[in-house]
């Protein structure tokens, strides 16, 4: 008879250890899924923080924000740049960057005067001093915040940084 009270106690004890680590456990996992949410939130704002690229030319600086796209992240994957701007039609200023920008999620560009883009077909970045609209592979990269007035006058060899305020 003791023996089979000693059983029963065992066996009630073992579920109640067994039913409260069950307790524990889905906790720990609340615990930390909203431990990893956070860690998502926090490196979401990060990485949504406004990434900007200044452009040194003959002493003058213009300041571009990028959009949040792979080609402009890739553009400033490699910063810094030392490089030959050129003239090109009579509203833009282009260079060549030293490795292709990646296409994923590109946005078409309408650009208007300050617009950074990338035309594909002949993978150069262009500046905008003036208007121009838009054209089959030409994809937008960011906007100037200012110095936009200092694209026309570049020439030679440029600076482009990443921008930390």
């Amino acid at each position: 008879m003791k023996n089979i009270i000693k059983i029963i106690l065992s066996l009630v004890m073992c579920f109640s250890l067994w039913g409260c680590q069950n307790q524990t456990e889905p906790n720990r996992t609340s615990t930390t899924q909203t431990q990893d949410h956070q860690e998502t939130v926090e490196q979401d704002a990060t990485s949504k923080e406004s990434k900007k690229i200044s452009v040194t030319s003959n002493g003058q600086i213009t300041l571009f924000e990028l959009n949040d796209s792979q080609a402009a992240n890739s553009l400033y994957e490699q910063l810094p740049l030392t490089i030959e701007v050129e003239n090109y039609s009579d509203n833009e200023k282009i260079f060549y960057p030293p490795v292709d920008l990646t296409m994923t999620d590109a946005v078409s560009a309408n650009a208007v005067t300050g617009t950074l883009a990338y035309y594909e077909p002949w993978t150069d970045v262009v500046m905008f001093y003036e208007d121009f609209g838009s054209a089959s592979g030409l994809y937008e990269l960011g906007q100037a915040i200012s110095g936009s007035e200092y694209i026309e006058d570049m020439s030679g060899t440029i600076e482009i940084e990443a921008y930390l305020e």
